[in-house]
């Protein structure tokens, strides 16, 4: 099984993404773990290139959390089994993402580059808001649900991605 998840920050795409590869025993790559290095300095576009192609090259089952779309999102979208785009409203995700800060206050999550502390500054408060979903974003996850109908997925909030985990019999992280 190979599983795109796409969309916005804090939308839900690393706990989805972890849960289905819990799930399909597949190995996940979590793009903010590649992208951060320790302190939040950014890794090199070279170095995330070798990463991600090496992920893919050595992997039959995965799932690929984040949108990145220098890192082989045509090969990866062409790959997938199945693409799911999760599209929730950006208060939604601020509540989300507030919701992670609190929870992770003074740790790393699971999903993010050893050394990153959960953190919330206005760079990107202003990117869950406005900028990680500007025009062009939003496009481009149009034309990926336009090129691929049968194998997208559109999660566009709370009560739909429970319908999701039930109909997947996917284990939530409370279960």
């Amino acid at each position: 099984m190979r599983i795109s998840v796409l969309g916005y920050s804090g939308s839900g795409k690393s706990t989805l993404s972890r849960t289905l590869g819990e799930k399909y025993s597949a190995d996940v790559l979590h793009f903010d773990a590649i992208h951060w290095l320790p302190g939040w300095q950014m890794n090199t576009s070279e170095e995330k290139l070798r990463l991600t192609e090496e992920f893919l090259n050595s992997h039959d089952s995965w799932v690929i959390d984040g949108n990145y779309t220098k890192y082989f999102l045509e090969r990866r979208l062409e790959s997938s089994d199945e693409i799911i785009l999760m599209l929730f409203n950006r208060f939604s995700c601020i509540l989300r993402v507030i919701k992670r800060r609190v929870e992770y206050s003074g740790r790393t999550r699971p999903d993010m580059g050893a050394g990153c502390e959960e953190k919330i500054d206005l760079n990107f408060l202003k990117w869950v808001l406005w900028e990680g979903r500007d025009r062009k974003k939003r496009q481009q996850f149009k034309k990926i649900a336009e090129k691929y109908p049968e194998k997208v997925t559109v999660i566009k909030n709370q009560r739909q991605l429970d319908k999701y985990y039930d109909s997947n019999n996917l284990k939530r992280k409370s279960d």
